[in-house]
């Protein structure tokens, strides 16, 4: 990995594994236009996935000392960028603290701040689709497919004690990965230790269709797997079957999207609502970007964002 040149105009960074193959590289300039940052760039920095502590420490060092390096959106390493170099940070806000991870790299009156932005902008994105009070009046379950970052920030939405009643009635959460199904339970656990959970170490596809038909109707099904994206096939077999009148939700946005065809060839049978990952990114980028550039990306800010984005789809 070879961090960038000093840059010579205001630039914010995207830290990931293959960014050059993300939208927000066309889709920058088109927004950047529209929020009036002017001469402003976004660049990629590809860094291995679980690379060596000192590459994270390196790009954070990098941004914190080079003037006009603002900020910085992060995927895949925001665990592993949070532990090589929180050391580096003057602040971090209560959901980078509590979850160990961040999204978002940002500078304010000389502070270089942390921030885990996947709570807001999952819930951003949730409330573009789920009707209001929907656990209330259908007494429907959770089934989240993966335990990394993007199930830990949509639970702490979903699962926030201040919705009282207006829950899940029951929540699965799987992943083939012990350690992470540990992390998911601690946090869970401090957002509201009453909820129904139930934890399952599947390491098969047939596993997760297993505990798909265990589901009431009205439920909703999340693939938080990364699986269909940058990596091939599907949390589930192709003989699985969703339960009746439930949302179903990829979160990727690009890629062969396997979950997602899955879910579209029970559509009409099983009565799904099926959204893909596109309003989240929508939301988890300009997010990123008001904490970045100190400005506001609401109300018909982001409408014009979203259909700057829907456009060039």
């Amino acid at each position: 990995m070879k961090l960038p040149e000093k840059a010579t105009q205001p630039t914010m960074y995207f830290i990931g594994v293959t960014t050059t193959k993300s939208s927000i590289m066309k889709l920058f300039p088109l927004w950047a236009e529209a929020l009036g940052l002017e001469n402003a760039v976004l660049k990629g920095i590809d860094i291995d996935i679980h690379a060596d502590p000192q590459v994270y420490r390196d790009v954070v060092q990098f941004i914190k000392d080079d003037e006009l390096s603002l900020g910085a959106l992060v995927t895949t390493h925001k665990i592993d960028l949070y532990h090589a170099a929180k050391d580096l940070f003057d602040y971090f806000d209560p959901y980078a603290t509590m979850f160990g991870e961040l999204s978002s790299i940002s500078k304010k009156d000389g502070r270089l701040e942390g921030y885990a932005k996947d709570p807001i902008s999952s819930g951003l994105a949730m409330e573009a689709f789920i009707p209001e009070n929907y656990w209330n009046n259908h007494g429907g379950e959770l089934f989240i497919i993966g335990a990394g970052g993007s199930a830990i920030a949509i639970s702490s939405y979903l699962l926030d004690r201040n919705k009282g009643k207006n829950i899940p009635s029951r929540v699965v959460i799987t992943d083939l990965n012990k350690e992470r199904l540990e992390e998911i339970k601690r946090i869970i656990s401090e957002i509201n230790p009453d909820v129904n959970v139930e934890y399952h170490l599947t390491q098969e596809p047939s596993q997760n269709d297993a505990l798909l038909t265990q589901l009431k109707p009205y439920s909703y099904i999340i693939n938080a797997t990364g699986l269909g994206k940058d990596r091939p096939g599907s949390p589930l077999t192709e003989t699985c079957i969703f339960p009746k009148d439930s949302f179903v939700w990829e979160l990727n946005y690009r890629g062969k999207l396997d979950f997602f065809h899955q879910a579209l060839r029970q559509k009409e049978s099983r009565n799904l609502y099926i959204e893909d990952g596109w309003i989240y990114f929508i939301h988890g980028w300009t997010q990123v970007i008001a904490e970045v550039f100190h400005i506001d990306i609401t109300g018909s800010v982001f409408d014009k964002i979203e259909q700057i984005s829907n456009e060039t789809r």
